[in-house]
């Protein structure tokens, strides 16, 4: 712990302007970021009267060791600058938001030549048009079930679509007319373009105009006596009637509107957000947000319409945020939406009709979830903070392991050896820290790579925000016996470092530590051993993908080397263009054409070796 005197800027060098503020620790990490409209006033509250402050922000001073700030020209600025470092840094002690990111959204990639319409888990690729998200994943694999008879816009992979293109043969959704076949030229470019559109504006809430256009279509088919044609057109009429069905009218004025209803805990914030396009819900979702700062209710929900509106992910900014509560700098927050949108957003709590008994409904809904995430979460901190505590006791730890790091090694006969590394923080996993080694050392063998994994990963100094590895472990597991713990023990001590280290063996789950001659034996329902098992498991998973993928990569360059005048500097090439394997197998002869230092002739000549049949 720091004294928070002892890092105090003088008052005269903080500014009076409009910023932002980073607080660091000893490492240099970033723990906590604000902002203020006046920088020196903020900042002199932190140090003026410490016993004051909320439990949460003496903490966070004494964790810190340093502090530092950017001006800025006004109150919308801060708040941009505020969430972008927020987002770059993930600092412990700021808002933590809890998101469903299984939400399923329907997403039409419009960056593409010929756009697909699919249905994806995350909404966060540029160029890609998302609507959503859907409570149930059914819902919109029937919703897309059925808008592909009235839209026949393709839904097949890339790769998929390349081969179709390549053969000259449709896929089957397109000999069933669910598709309109881009592929083989059946729709121009700009007719499909026309239809894509089409599609997006159905999605956007724009229905009648294709209900009155298909029903026009049906009734003069009937009366020029084509039944065939009048069949058809209420079949897509029907289509469209059974999507509509799942998207209520909630409001019969086309309102444009997001609803935001908030449910206040001590600890936490549940957010009911409800996404209404043209008077029909298009979209909803639930999140929770941890309440880690010293901020009131006014406060979380300017955090989390920054957060909702920064990485918009459905049909954009509509005209009116409708919410439950008042953001703190309610003025900076609607210049800033309307800059987003381009035009004015109204900002307000509903007060009467329609909109209101909506926000009473979505405000019910909030405070039921949060009551049931409570509950989930409740019993599972339980667990973990059960098995960490064990951890500590049962390992004779200093202090409970809250960052675990798990090694593990991949190879097959000594070929395309790999390495993996894997990070759980609080027993949970952080993905974004995960690790993957190529085994460079002339030994290959378990022992020698775990002993270059390791010297590896703590070779790096943590003095730097760039820094690959910042943050040092508490409990360095290792996936294997006693062999294996020393070899890292060994690099860890010519490394400079000391850290906990203990091998998990799969044979019979022993758990084995430096300089103890038997292995620690957990009982089988321990929540410490599950816990063990997991970080291992989720070791040994990554390390097999990556050593699959090498393994992949590398029958590919032999594939190619048999090619007369592929070396490996084209096999590069096209590795870097496409990016992986599968990339490549999928490029037609036309796109592998396109790789720096490929003609035609020898893209054809790659692709016909590596697609024998011609498929």
């Amino acid at each position: 712990m720091s004294d928070p005197s002892s890092y105090r800027p003088a008052t005269g060098t903080i500014p009076t302007n409009p910023g932002v503020y980073r607080f660091r620790d000893p490492e240099g990490r970033v723990v906590y970021v604000g902002k203020a409209n006046n920088l020196r006033s903020r900042l002199n509250s932190y140090f003026q009267d410490f016993s004051a402050l909320h439990s949460r922000t003496q903490k966070m001073l004494t964790t810190a060791a340093s502090v530092d700030w950017l001006t800025v020209g006004n109150e919308v600025e801060a708040l941009v600058l505020e969430y972008s470092w927020i987002k770059e840094y993930s600092p412990r002690f700021n808002v933590r938001f809890r998101d469903d990111k299984t939400y399923p959204y329907l997403a039409i990639t419009i960056s593409e030549e010929y756009p697909r319409v699919a249905v994806v888990r995350e909404a966060k690729r540029k160029g890609t048009r998302y609507f959503g998200p859907y409570t149930q994943v059914w819902a919109i694999k029937a919703t897309l079930e059925e808008l592909v008879r009235v839209f026949p816009v393709r839904s097949c992979r890339n790769g998929v679509f390349n081969q179709a293109k390549s053969s000259g043969r449709a896929c089957l959704l397109g000999y069933i007319d669910k598709c309109s076949a881009p592929c083989v030229g059946r729709i121009s470019y700009q007719d499909y373009g026309v239809l894509v559109q089409q599609l997006i504006r159905f999605l956007s809430g724009q229905t009648r105009e294709f209900v009155d256009q298909i029903t026009d279509q049906m009734k003069a088919a009937a009366l020029r006596e084509d039944f065939e044609e009048a069949a058809k057109w209420r079949d897509r009429l029907l289509a469209l009637e059974k999507v509509l069905e799942r998207n209520s009218v909630v409001f019969e004025d086309s309102t444009d509107a997001d609803l935001l209803a908030f449910s206040f805990d001590e600890l936490h914030v549940g957010v009911q957000v409800i996404h209404v396009r043209v008077g029909r819900i298009t979209g909803e979702r639930f999140f929770v947000v941890e309440r880690s700062e010293e901020l009131g209710e006014s406060g979380y929900v300017e955090r989390i319409l920054t957060r909702v509106y920064s990485d918009i992910a459905t049909d954009g900014i509509p005209k009116e945020v409708l919410l439950s509560h008042l953001p703190s700098n309610e003025t900076a927050l609607t210049a800033w939406l309307s800059g987003e949108r381009g035009s004015k957003v109204d900002l307000r709590i509903p007060r009467r009709g329609d909109k209101r008994s909506l926000m009473t409904t979505a405000a019910e809904n909030a405070e039921r979830s949060l009551t049931k995430a409570r509950l989930e979460k409740s019993a599972d901190i339980t667990v973990r903070t059960q098995a960490l505590n064990d951890l500590q006791e049962v390992l004779e730890l200093a202090e409970p392991p809250l960052r675990i790091e798990c090694i593990d090694i991949s190879t097959l006969a000594g070929v395309e050896t790999v390495g993996s590394l894997v990070v759980f923080e609080d027993g949970l996993p952080k993905k974004s820290e995960y690790r993957k080694f190529i085994i460079k050392g002339e030994r290959k063998d378990d022992l020698s790579s775990v002993y270059e994994v390791v010297r590896r990963r703590f070779r790096e100094t943590p003095d730097s925000e760039s820094s690959r590895f910042a943050y040092q472990p508490s409990l360095l597991v290792i996936d294997g016996a006693a062999g294996q713990v020393k070899a890292a023990v060994r690099a860890l001590r010519d490394s400079g470092v000391s850290v906990p280290v203990v091998g998990l063996a799969k044979r019979l789950e022993e758990v084995w530590v430096v300089d103890q001659v038997d292995p620690i034996i957990f009982a089988r329902n321990s929540h410490a051993l599950h816990l063990l098992q997991r970080v291992r498991d989720e070791a040994h998973r990554a390390a097999i993908g990556h050593h699959r993928k090498r393994r992949n990569a590398q029958s590919l360059t032999s594939q190619l080397d048999a090619i007369p005048g592929v070396g490996p500097v084209m096999t590069k090439s096209l590795l870097s263009h496409f990016g992986s394997v599968k990339g490549i197998r999928a490029a037609s002869s036309e796109e592998l054409a396109e790789t720096p230092g490929i003609g035609e002739k020898k893209a054809q000549a790659i692709w016909s070796h590596l697609h024998p049949e011609g498929s």
